[in-house]
């Protein structure tokens, strides 16, 4: 927790749950709520397993589905101060969570499969972060063309979702949502294909990805 300090500690409600952050980590977006309301709709459904959720920032929209939903989450954070408030966050919510501080390229095991993946990635184009200077570059930051880890977090997805599992892909706006589809197109090893992305009030959209 030593991290932690370095920096005044703000709060904010996400739904029902106080989320802890500071100004080193990307300040929770109310509308991203949306996302883990439609990731506990999925479950429903989903076969049994825990969530996972890469690139977790401060963890909010993975433990709100985890705790609506009543299944465990595995969360992977590259940022060693995000990590750590989404192990605060998590105990504070009494979610059974488990972080993973570092790559998403090292963060799992080949065999593990996950129902629903939940994805937060850096989406901005390298050009635009310098529009959003209140925000940490490296959680807003997708490189050259706002697709560099959104790239990762589908390839991971293909990895590790079981035959009937999915992702819900944060993207910045339908435009992107219609990269990821071309994307995936020029992809086909993936087997992965967006089939709906919903765009949300205030704020950007969601994309669901499944598997061919």
């Amino acid at each position: 927790m030593e991290a932690l300090v370095d920096a005044p500690v703000r709060s904010s409600l996400f739904g029902p749950l106080l989320i802890e952050y500071d100004d080193r980590v990307l300040t929770p977006r109310a509308w991203t709520v949306g996302q883990s309301d439609w990731a506990v709709e999925l479950l429903e459904h989903a076969e049994p397993g825990a969530i996972l959720e890469l690139c977790a920032g401060a963890g909010h929209i993975g433990v709100l589905a985890a705790v609506r939903s009543d299944r465990p989450l595995v969360q992977v954070e590259a940022s060693a101060v995000a990590a750590g408030y989404a192990r605060r966050n998590a105990a504070r919510c009494g979610a059974d969570v488990e972080v993973r501080e570092g790559d998403l390229d090292v963060a799992l095991h080949a065999d593990e499969r996950f129902p629903v993946i939940l994805a937060d990635p850096p989406y901005l184009r390298t050009s635009e972060v310098t529009s959003w200077p209140d925000d940490p570059c490296t959680a807003i930051d997708g490189g050259v063309d706002g697709l560099a880890i959104v790239r990762s977090c589908l390839r991971i997805a293909s990895d590790h979702l079981p035959e009937h599992g999915c992702l819900l892909l944060q993207v910045a706006d339908p435009a992107q949502a219609d990269e990821v589809r071309a994307l995936l197109d020029a992809q086909p090893g993936w087997g992965l294909v967006v089939t709906e992305a919903r765009t949300y009030e205030g704020g950007g959209s969601v994309a669901l990805v499944r598997r061919r």
